[in-house]
């Protein structure tokens, strides 16, 4: 078994994208994990999940996925790099710890973004603490990538909101114990005429419609509103708000994708490597080809590469910087990139790398999903263009 810790960790560290209590988080998460992580996943996805967010809540590391001291977060504002390095290093160790800790994030997120004092107070302190599960309910079965085509609906009706439709690859889907739910309430039309709402797991007219089995096996689920009311002041932000709110928040958590692919793909290269330096062959080990040196180079270069966008993004946005641009290349450049020496690693393993259960095709299965959600490659792409043509001439 290849050692879990990235070949590079210190140098990554020393870079100067980094202070000194980044530098104290990531070996502390380190330690951490290779003390209680495992990279497998257990048959119960559901149990194994639950005790994943039970364990980084109790060991503090949840903290950092919310925003706001008095409501249970580590900082006031979310820290990008923070959530960069845990991904990063719970990913190269186990890819359901990995998801546990970003749906907490992702699944409050707008409610540390937008939520009124007593909505935070309310919902934060048992993400933070790992006492509750939060989910984000914003694509459809006709709206994903196209956000605006939503049409799940929210009337409001009295003091309460109705809402009626459909969601679907909802992560955490099934056992969270509170959705932030995106609804078209036709304020104005497309993405304009959109509303956030939170909605606890209990709500009569909510239901799981269906669970959902992926190739990593993940919590996931197709959620059914019929008839279902929601206070009026579970509403985030103002009527009509919601598109804005979820694209802010898709913007603090999208670099941390990145940053989970190249956990996965750091393992990858730990794995390739230690495959090359053991495996005989023809009178010596496969380290010796030049066709194995090559390949191990490229992998290698593929991962920096990704990780230098990667936090450029990161830091940029920790200074306050609007980074559509630098978030999407670094999505594009970390997710397809993982992808690529992830499949290097698979070959070199060679038979061994298609049986099921093996790291390496634990994380072939792992890395995939990431190259769709929180906006796909071509959607990356599209926006990098987009904001390319935007910029003077």
């Amino acid at each position: 078994m290849a050692d879990t810790k990235a070949h590079d960790a210190h140098d990554l560290l020393d870079w100067p994208f980094f202070e000194p209590r980044h530098r104290a988080l990531a070996t502390e998460l380190e330690a951490w994990a290779r003390e209680h992580l495992a990279g497998a996943h257990g048959h119960d996805v559901d149990a194994e999940c639950r005790a994943l967010v039970t364990a980084l809540g109790e060991a503090g590391w949840l903290r950092h996925a919310v925003a706001g001291t008095g409501f249970g977060g580590a900082t006031d504002v979310i820290d990008t790099r923070t959530i960069c390095l845990i991904r990063q290093t719970l990913a190269r160790h186990s890819g359901l710890a990995d998801f546990a800790f970003a749906m907490q994030g992702l699944g409050s997120g707008a409610i540390s973004l937008a939520g009124t004092p007593a909505q935070r107070a309310r919902f934060l302190p048992g993400v933070a603490s790992g006492r509750t599960v939060a989910a984000f309910a914003l694509s459809e079965p006709e709206a994903g990538s196209d956000v605006a085509a939503m049409a799940c609906a929210a009337r409001l009706d009295g003091d309460a909101y109705v809402l009626d439709g459909e969601k679907t690859w909802i992560s955490n889907g099934g056992i969270a114990h509170q959705y932030v739910v995106f609804a078209r309430t036709d304020d104005a039309p497309g993405a304009r005429g959109i509303s956030a709402f939170v909605v606890d797991a209990d709500t009569p007219g909510f239901e799981i419609a269906e669970r959902i089995d992926v190739i990593a096996p993940h919590p996931l689920a197709r959620l059914r509103f019929s008839g279902c009311r929601v206070p009026a002041d579970r509403r985030l932000g103002a009527s009509g708000e919601g598109f804005k709110i979820a694209m802010r928040t898709l913007d603090v958590f999208r670099t941390s994708v990145a940053a989970a692919a190249l956990g996965f793909g750091q393992r990858a290269l730990a794995e390739g490597l230690h495959r090359a330096r053991t495996r005989k062959m023809f009178k010596g080990v496969l380290a010796d080809f030049q066709l194995t040196q090559a390949k191990l180079a490229q992998m290698a270069t593929t991962l920096d590469a990704a990780m230098l966008l990667t936090y450029r993004a990161a830091w940029l946005r920790d200074q306050g910087r609007t980074v559509t641009k630098e978030a999407a290349m670094a999505k594009l450049a970390a997710t397809e990139g993982a992808q690529q020496v992830i499949d290097a690693a698979v070959q070199l393993w060679g038979g061994l790398g298609v049986v099921s259960g093996q790291p390496v095709e634990l994380l072939y299965r792992e890395i995939r999903a990431l190259r769709i959600y929180e906006g796909a490659t071509e959607v990356q792409q599209l926006i990098i263009g987009r904001e390319l043509l935007r910029e003077p001439a």
